[in-house]
């Protein structure tokens, strides 16, 4: 069968909706890839892998579209490993394993989960993996490359830093994945992407595209990069998952908090996830939620690599209530069971949106996702709208009083009978007077025995021209001195 029409007979249109799920062992893979995927749990592939898989065997260019959380880091992984195996041997040489396919992601947790499932589908072969990634020391990752790997998966900045110190060679890569690309796009990548290709060979490279949404400056770019590439979807573009409850909720911007509190109670919901636009906002958010009993950690990017990789695994375990993050984690973390994800700022890019509720809900499995809309969000809900192509309703929410309440304070007449307390007007208790003295509340008296002051006497008593004449011993008298003009007193 040539490529063509194994290609043909993968595309979107053959399958029929009722068929069953296709299983891994029908695929055409080697007995430790098989062993590998069969460790991992797999047995049936899920839509968007069945679809993908015997086109990229095939080797064509593929352009991947489908809802996050399907599977998409097994559609393009498997098959490639399974085309690096004619490469396999255990020689210690490096020159022996030259890097053979290149992974290109838009965050160091996107890159660190690839790199995981990468090494747990290669672990029974001769294959070597590893990533490189910011905010971390490049010794450790320099070694890893001298010591030669056939799948390295990268994020672009770091990359390119390695290669500028000559640490890895892509002379030798004959396949490249593109990850979340419309992320790269959109956080500024496209020149790294550029400077990146134009390392590798010019020769025939197979290039695969994997994307939950499809802008048209990501099909530019797959025009520029792809030949001729086969275009699979699983489901409508830019489409949220069906087993993901959405629901919208009008608050202002001081009850936010109130409301995610309320709905984790109410809906006895363990874990979440609450997503923010701002790293301060994440940050200060955080901080409020362990003020209120939560056991809560912040994920963001002015966090280093290594404190982002603990935050994540502690939710992952189970030892933090709220992960609040900034939309570093919007993209292909990979969860399992986390049952809730609260928007608590509407993402200004609606295609965020799509990317931030498909944290729950994955592998089939059930999730709500709360997003919380104020006066001034009108704009960004209608952007969402259009794109998922849904109308959506606002809902008024009623808070709940959550500040404990003091007991009633209880009345000196509660034993009377009620007659009597219906008829009887409580007492009115006398307002608090400041203490005063009685002598200033008394009227004046004037005495008789009162002798009249000295001041009283000399007003009273007639003034003599010697009186008038006297001057104070108080007042200097005045000086003669001369004048400029005649002379005279001053």
């Amino acid at each position: 069968m040539n490529p063509e029409s194994q290609a043909d007979q993968a595309s979107p249109a053959t399958p029929t909706e009722s068929a069953p799920p296709a299983r891994f062992d029908t695929l055409p893979l080697d007995a430790k890839l098989l062993r590998a995927v069969d460790d991992q749990g797999y047995a049936t592939m899920t839509p968007i892998q069945a679809k993908a898989i015997p086109i990229v065997l095939s080797g064509r260019d593929v352009m991947g579209a489908a809802q996050t959380g399907t599977g998409k880091t097994a559609a393009f992984s498997i098959p490639l490993l399974q085309k690096m195996m004619r490469h396999e041997n255990t020689s210690a040489s490096p020159a022996r394993h030259p890097v053979r396919a290149l992974v290109l992601a838009p965050t160091r947790e996107l890159a660190d989960q690839v790199a995981n499932n990468v090494k747990a589908y290669c672990k029974h072969t001769g294959l070597r993996a590893a990533v490189v990634f910011g905010g971390v020391d490049m010794k450790p990752q320099t070694a890893e490359l001298k010591r030669g790997v056939e799948i390295l998966i990268a994020t672009p900045g770091r990359l390119l830093d390695h290669i500028e110190a000559k640490n890895c060679v892509l002379n030798q890569v004959e396949y490249v994945v593109l990850d979340e690309a419309d992320r790269m796009l959109d956080i500024g990548f496209l020149p790294d992407l550029q400077r990146i290709l134009s390392y590798l060979p010019k020769g025939n490279r197979q290039t695969l595209l994997f994307s939950a949404t499809f802008s048209p400056e990501i099909k530019k770019l797959a025009n520029s990069y792809l030949h001729d590439p086969v275009l699979v979807e699983v489901a409508r573009p830019n489409a949220t998952a069906s087993t993901v409850e959405q629901r919208f909720y009008s608050v202002s911007d001081d009850d936010k908090r109130a409301v995610v509190r309320q709905q984790l109670r109410q809906r006895d919901l363990k874990q979440a996830i609450v997503f923010v636009n701002s790293k301060l906002g994440a940050a200060r958010l955080a901080r409020s939620f362990e003020r209120d009993g939560l056991r809560t950690a912040a994920l963001h990017g002015d966090k280093s690599q290594d404190e982002r990789l603990k935050s994540l695994a502690a939710f992952k375990a189970g030892e933090v209530d709220l992960l609040v993050a900034t939309d570093v984690a919007a993209r292909g973390l990979d969860i399992a069971d986390l049952p809730a994800v609260f928007n608590f700022d509407v993402p200004f890019n609606a295609e965020d949106y799509v990317h931030r509720i498909g944290r729950t809900g994955r592998a089939g499995a059930s999730g709500v996702a709360i997003t919380l809309v104020t006066r001034d969000d009108s704009r960004l809900v209608s952007d969402i709208e259009k794109l998922i192509k849904k109308k959506i309703d606002l809902e008024a929410i009623e808070l709940e009083d959550e500040r404990p309440r003091r007991p009633p304070r209880r009345r000196e007449d509660e034993d009377a009978p009620a007659e009597r307390r219906s008829a009887e007007p409580a007492p009115r208790r006398p307002a608090p007077s400041a203490s005063r003295d009685p002598f200033f509340d008394k009227p004046y008296e004037a005495s008789d025995r009162a002798e009249p002051a000295a001041w009283e006497k000399e007003k009273a008593a007639a003034p003599t021209p010697a009186a008038a004449a006297r001057v104070s011993p108080n007042i200097r008298a005045k000086r003669k001195v001369a004048s400029l003009l005649g002379g005279g007193k001053a």
